[in-house]
Formats: structure tokens, C-alpha cells, sequence
């Protein structure tokens, strides 16, 4: 990918299309003259023929993006050969090559070059993550067992000190893009680079090829070449039928162009990056090492006042699936000048958020594996919202951890706050945000983290035939608002304040939910949704009664959620509605049977109007020997 955009320029060297269909034809200066005198032969001497310069393609694959192996596919049956630059820290995700997809790749003869590790755009890092980066992943792929001596920048940023961090890397090359003529950009740039290059940490290339290439510019891009010589480094991301990513070509555009490349005159060869470079193979060199986790906010620019081109710096913008989301920073913040605005619209599935940087530690904060961390944000937001959660592990790789309960829409600031389960084992690095998964809008500012240590153990559950509910009477604070052991739950739009009141059924503690300006959905709380054993353990097939102590200004009702097989939470019934109550009365309700695979129950009262509901003394028994209610 590539930093700048393309402007299109009309081509100065005039291009005419020929009497063949499809076929272009492009106009050189060189005139042969042919003289034929009939009779005529002696005393006449045909001229030597001049050997044409010699002409080097390389084609390169960015990314490690796994719809590149059709290429590979073509290039084994055609005998040629690629450079594949490849960010170590996506081998073996989803949608990306294997470690076994790489050597089957240097089987066939292609190159694996370096690309770094996440793939940042090296010029708004620092010089410590910029080393991390480019040393690491070098690092990284050796230890693989590929031999890596080539590099390319990400989104084609780079400037004198990546040059040197580069070669002190022990890299001997380094691609740009962009700095070579095609019909889209660059008219009056060169149209080869030289062989050997100027400067070997930045030799020039064309634009990226991406869906507006046809085949004649991808042959125009060696034909201009051919006259005088020189180095032509064709760049690819995505070889598939199907994808709508703009850095796409079809494998049949691939075929139809590689096939041709195959059959230029033997000037014109195809090499990898590393033939065309050479050079021996240097010792490897690690980078520095993250910084160790601090004190305080962990969150780099938490009040995202800092700007790099226009956006906070140590943040990006995230998201999967098929949605349409644009950010924007907006003034005036919660505190300060600047707040971040993520408005989704043409929602189908997945998700968009701001998150810091996936990095190897120099914006994403440093995390220890067994800790807890409490993270918060304030947040405006037109419909429901949560908190998604990343961590880093091993070479670099981000791997999806956790989603918190949802919050509800706001109309004016509100924070959000959460407490995450303990770090993963191997993990070093977190990274979170707010994420929308629905069409609407999200203005976020002011983010923390805190270590909270090692939690403390939940209380051990109960015996068999008693009250399988933790902390039942909310006597245990935990975080915020919240007793130990739950956590608040809702949907819609809704504004849902939660708090801890002295006026209790039992005790000293109990739970109060107000909720203004309704509009759709509902909030409660809940037993923590979670893999730990806060949610009360449940059997599948069992029905189990469920119980708590209420007042009430509005209708209530229970809402029941279950852990599935795969530790997921899926909502799975609703009690009957239940009258207000101006002072403490016993609502129950007996489930139906926990469905198959089921591991754990998680239920609370909702509110799905303006009103308050405060809630006390839970309780959940298997239905055979429960107790009587009261």
C-alpha cells in the first residue's frame, strides 16, 4: 500500500491503438530503414545488429496476503520467479499466508523479504519503534529459516534515517513506490531504475498495481523499459476473483500478464529482488526492547490531543467485516480541543474503533501477563457500544481477546468503564476502544488504563444444592459502581446510570439502575459475562430458579443469558413482567432447560423505560431442592 494519492496525469508519449483488437501499440523513435536495390548487392554491407538492453522485471507481493499464492501458482507453471514482502507479524492469521505457504514459496525459488512486523507507516514512529520494526521482523523471519536480506516500506513512507535504520539492520535494499512513470502518476519521472540502483534503501518502482491496471499497463511498464534498460519492481497485494479490495487483480489479468512477460526476448528476465541486488547475508541485529509498563494511564495521547496529519497520534482506526466507517476529529473534546467521531453507515456485519496503534510498544501500552487492568472513556454515542480488546503475543502478532458488556447511547458525555479478565499468558501488550456494530455515531475522548494487579480470586462457588450466585448481596464492591462479581448490561438507546445505595433489603449495599431518556432497549445487571467463576455454573438440561429482591418505579422483568460451548454469551430468555414495587418484594422465575453445551447463567432485571429499579439479595438454584421462596 502506498502513502500518497495518485493523481492522473495525461501521458505526454503518445500511445495509439492498433488495427488488432485489444492490442496497443506504442510509437518509440527508432526508424529501421530497409533499402532493397534490385540487381544491386555487391559493395553493399548489411550493419551489425545492435543488441537490445538488457531489462530486469521483478514481481513483488506485499503483505503475505494468502489470495497471493495464486500468483505463486502461475509463476511455478511459467518458471518464474517473485520477491514477497512480508509483515512477520500476520504469518498464520486468518486471510494470511502460513508459515508452510513461505516455504513452499522459497521451494519454487521465490524471495521472503522483510515489510516489518504490523506494518506502520515508519515515518510517524519513533526511531525506537521504527528499529523494532524493521529489526525485529527481519529477526523474526530469519528465525524461520528464511534467509532475509530485502525490504520494502510500508505504504511507501520512508526518509533518510529509516534509510540508515534499514541498512543498520542489515537489510542490502529497500523498495519505494511510486517514483517510476506509468499513465497514472509520475509523467516526468524515470522509466527504470538503474541496475545497481543509486541508492539501494530506495530504489524507485511504479505505483502499486491496483483495479484500474489493465493489462497493457502492466505490459507498458515493461515495454517503456525495454529501449533503454533497466530495473522495472512490479508491487501486488491481492491475486483474487472475488475481492473488492481496490489493491485487486484478477488471476486471470495475473496469467494473461505473466504468460506475456514469459515470452519477451531473452533481454528481458525475471529476477527476484535479491538476484538483482546481491550481497552477502549480515548478521542479524534485534531491536531495542519495549519500554516496560509504567505507572498511572498507561494510554499514550489518552486525550488524543496530539495530532500527526490530522489524526491522534498512537491511534488508528480498526474494524472487519462489510461497513462503511469514516473518523474524524471534532472540538471541542470532553477536556481539551479534540475528540475522535467514528459515524458507520451501510451496516452489514462486523465492526469499526479507535484503537492505539497495534505496535510492538511504542503507542500500544505495555501490558503483564495475570494483571487486570481497568480501563475507561467517555464516550456520546447514538446507539449501543463496548469495549473491544487486543493483546500482543511472541513476534508480534495481535490476536483478538475480549469484548465487554455494552453500553448504552448518551447524549451528552458519559464514561464508560470496565475491568478486563487477567492478561493471558505470553501476552505483553494491550490495545482497546470503543467499537460500533451498527450503523450510527460515536464521539470518544479521554482513555485510561490502569493496572489493577492480580484481581482477587472470586469467592470459591457454592456447595452443591445452595445459592450458586457470587456475592449475592452485593456486599463485595469491585470496580466503579459495580460489586465484585458483576458488571452492568444493556442495548438500545437508552441513558443508564448505575450506583451503590445504603438502602438495602439485607446488609448495607444494594444496586440502583435509573434510566432517562428511553428511546429502545434495556439495562440491568448482571452476573459477570465472563470465563471465570463469577457467572453461576449451570448444567445443560437442568431448569434452575432465579431470584432477587427488588423495588421498582417502572415494569421490570428478568432477562436470562448463557455461556456457550465455545465461551461465548448468547441471550437466551425473558421472565414475565413484573409490577413496580415501592418497597423490597421477591421476584422468581424457574428457566426452562439450559440448552445443550451450555456452561454458566448470567441474569438480572432490566429496565425498557425512564424509571429506577434497585435490586438485592440474589439468588439462583437448581430447581430440584431449591428452597422455598422467601
Amino acid at each position: 500500500m502506498k502513502l500518497f494519492n495518485r493523481t492522473d496525469q495525461v501521458d505526454q508519449h503518445r500511445t495509439f491503438k492498433g488495427t488488432i483488437p485489444g492490442k496497443w501499440f506504442t510509437w518509440f523513435s527508432t526508424v529501421v530503414v530497409v533499402l532493397a536495390f534490385a540487381g544491386v548487392t555487391a559493395g553493399i554491407t548489411a550493419p551489425a545488429a545492435q543488441a537490445a538492453n538488457p531489462t530486469v522485471v521483478t514481481l513483488t507481493f506485499d503483505d503475505a496476503n494468502a489470495d497471493q499464492l495464486n500468483a505463486a501458482q502461475t509463476m511455478q507453471s511459467l518458471g518464474l520467479v517473485g520477491t514477497f514482502f512480508t509483515p512477520s507479524g500476520f504469518i498464520n492469521n486468518p486471510n494470511y499466508m502460513t508459515t508452510s505457504d513461505m516455504q513452499g514459496l522459497v521451494a519454487n525459488g521465490n524471495e521472503i523479504a522483510g515489510h516489518t512486523v504490523t506494518h506502520p507507516d515508519l515515518t510517524t514512529v519513533t526511531s525506537d519503534e521504527a528499529t523494532r520494526q524493521i529489526c525485529n521482523d527481519r529477526v523474526n523471519l530469519s528465525n524461520l529459516g528464511f534467509t532475509i536480506t530485502d525490504f520494502a516500506y510500508p505504504f511507501a513512507a520512508e526518509n533518510a534515517s529509516l534509510e540508515t535504520i534499514v541498512k543498520n539492520c542489515g537489510f542490502n535494499s529497500a523498495r519505494n513506490l511510486g517514483d517510476i512513470k506509468t499513465r497514472f502518476s509520475c509523467a516526468g519521472c524515470p522509466l527504470a531504475e538503474t541496475i545497481p540502483p543509486a541508492n539501494p534503501y530506495n530504489t524507485a518502482a511504479p505505483d502499486e498495481v491496483d483495479n484500474t491496471w489493465t493489462l497493457a499497463d502492466l505490459q507498458q511498464s515493461v515495454t517503456q523499459a525495454e529501449p533503454a534498460g533497466g530495473w522495472v519492481q512490479l508491487t501486488f497485494h491481492h491475486i483474487s476473483a472475488t475481492s473488492t479490495d481496490p489493491l485487486n487483480i484478477t488471476p486471470t489479468l495475473f496469467n494473461q500478464f505473466a504468460t506475456w512477460l514469459k515470452s519477451r526476448p531473452a533481454t528481458t528476465t525475471v529476477k527476484t529482488v535479491a538476484q538483482v541486488i546481491g550481497g552477502t547475508v549480515k548478521p542479524l541485529v534485534a531491536g531495542p526492547p519495549a519500554p516496560p509498563e509504567g505507572t498511572g494511564n498507561l494510554v499514550k495521547n489518552p486525550s488524543l490531543e496530539t495530532l500527526v496529519n490530522g489524526a491522534p497520534q498512537c491511534w488508528a482506526a480498526a474494524g472487519y467485516g462489510t461497513n462503511t466507517a469514516a473518523f474524524s476529529t471534532v472540538r471541542p473534546g470532553h477536556t481539551g480541543n479534540v475528540a475522535e467521531k467514528l459515524v458507520v453507515s451501510g451496516y452489514v456485519d462486523g465492526d469499526a474503533k479507535l484503537l492505539p496503534t497495534l505496535d510492538l510498544g511504542g503507542c500500544s501500552p505495555t501490558a503483564t501477563p495475570g494483571n487486570s487492568y481497568s480501563l475507561g472513556a467517555w464516550y456520546k454515542s447514538t446507539t449501543s457500544t463496548q469495549f473491544e480488546l487486543y493483546y500482543r503475543i511472541g513476534v508480534g502478532s495481535w490476536k483478538y481477546w475480549t469484548s465487554s458488556p455494552w453500553f448504552p447511547a448518551a447524549t451528552t458525555f458519559q464514561k464508560a468503564t470496565w475491568t478486563t479478565p487477567p492478561l493471558p499468558a505470553g501476552a505483553s501488550g494491550i490495545s482497546f476502544g470503543l467499537n460500533l456494530f451498527s450503523n450510527g455515531t460515536l464521539t470518544t475522548d479521554d482513555y485510561e488504563m490502569f493496572d489493577v494487579g492480580t484481581p482477587p480470586p472470586p469467592p470459591p462457588p457454592p456447595p452443591a444444592g445452595g445459592n450458586l450466585v457470587q456475592n449475592p448481596s452485593l456486599e463485595t464492591a469491585g470496580t466503579g459502581p459495580f460489586p465484585q462479581c458483576w458488571q452492568a448490561g444493556g442495548y438500545g438507546t437508552n441513558t443508564a446510570v448505575f450506583s451503590t445505595v445504603a438502602t438495602a433489603h439485607t446488609g448495607t449495599k444494594a444496586e440502583k439502575l435509573t434510566i432517562t431518556g428511553y428511546s429502545s432497549g434495556d439495562a440491568k445487571l448482571l452476573p459477570t459475562m465472563d470465563t471465570s467463576t463469577c457467572p453461576p455454573a449451570g448444567v445443560a438440561g437442568h431448569t434452575y430458579s432465579v431470584r432477587v429482591w427488588y423495588t421498582a418505579t417502572a415494569v421490570t422483568q428478568f432477562v436470562l443469558y448463557y455461556r456457550d460451548a465455545s465461551n461465548n454469551w448468547v441471550y437466551w430468555t425473558s421472565g414475565p413482567w413484573l409490577n413496580t414495587a415501592t418497597t423490597y418484594t421477591q421476584a422468581s422465575f424457574t428457566t426452562p432447560a439450559l440448552p445443550a453445551g451450555a456452561t454458566a447463567i448470567s441474569f438480572g432485571l432490566s429496565l425498557f423505560s425512564n424509571g429506577s429499579v434497585t435490586t438485592d439479595d440474589y439468588a439462583m438454584y437448581d430447581s430440584v431442592g431449591a428452597p422455598p421462596l422467601g
